[in-house]
Parts: structure tokens; C-alpha cells; sequence
């Protein structure tokens, strides 16, 4: 099964916001992951103290099919929060050749920001902005 859902970017205040949300939505995270306690990735830069408590990835399920899920941007992965621009769709399917199906359609005329790759934290993975300027992820759970 194929789900979207939303994909949040902060700039140093995705915990503040989430606990916000939580508060609003209830619920548990089922993801709460920091920069530093991401294992060290070969070619990478060192992680500066300033950057290890900020949010790698984190996920609130708002319901069976709904997640809201965000991070705060790094000055090691070079990105930056543009407000109205800091929004994702995330796309989850089951298998790597939906993945790859979906990702080579919709990034056709776009910018390939991350190509389909597998990840460290077990998925198989890929960014890009469409055509018409929308930010996507797509993304496979290789851990089942």
C-alpha cells in the first residue's frame, strides 16, 4: 500500500514544535531520532556540538493511515529553511520498484535532490523538487 503524508522542516525548533503538536494530536512518537546519534557516514564532515541535538527525523502518527513527520535542517547537509518552502510530500510504498516507478515520473523535468538509494536507517530512499516546485520524498522500509 502506498501512503503520503507530510514532511516538516524547521530551523532548530522541530522539537518545540512537535511536542506542540503532540500536545494537540496526542498520541506517542514512533520515530525520534538526533543528528548525533546518527553513525558516522564515510566522506561526511564532523558533526559540530551545535548540531547533535537537532532533529534528524521525527514521526507522529495522527492516524492508522497519517503521519506528520519533520527535521531540522544542519549546516553539514548544507540545506536551509525557506519558510512556505520548508514542506515535503513524503511517499511510502512497499516495494523498490513502486519507488522507483513513482520517483522517475514525478521528478521528470524536476531537480533529483537525493537519487534512490538505501540508507543507513534501513530504507531505500529519494529526494526531489517536481516540475512545478513541489518537494517530494519517496521512501521503502527495507526493514520489515
Amino acid at each position: 500500500m502506498t501512503t503520503v503524508n507530510v514532511y516538516l522542516a524547521f530551523d532548530g525548533n522541530c522539537r518545540e514544535a512537535f511536542q506542540f503538536y503532540q500536545s494537540v494530536f496526542g498520541g506517542e512518537f514512533s520515530y525520534f531520532g538526533t543528528y548525533g546519534e546518527m553513525p558516522k557516514q564515510e566522506g561526511m564532515p564532523p558533526l559540530p556540538g551545535s548540531e547533535k541535538d537537532k532533529i534528524m527525523h521525527i514521526a507522529l502518527p495522527i492516524s492508522k493511515e497519517t503521519m506528520l513527520m519533520g527535521y531540522d535542517t544542519s549546516e553539514v547537509f548544507g540545506n536551509a529553511v525557506t519558510y512556505g518552502d520548508n514542506i515535503s510530500i513524503m511517499i511510502a510504498t512497499s516495494t523498490t520498484d513502486e519507488a522507483d516507478r513513482l520517483f522517475k515520473e514525478l521528478s521528470e523535468g524536476g531537480k533529483v535532490t537525493m537519487p534512490m538509494e538505501k540508507t543507513f536507517w534501513g530504507a531505500y530512499y529519494g529526494t526531489f523538487t517536481d516540475k512545478f516546485g513541489i518537494n517530494w520524498m519517496v521512501h521503502v522500509d527495507l526493514i520489515q
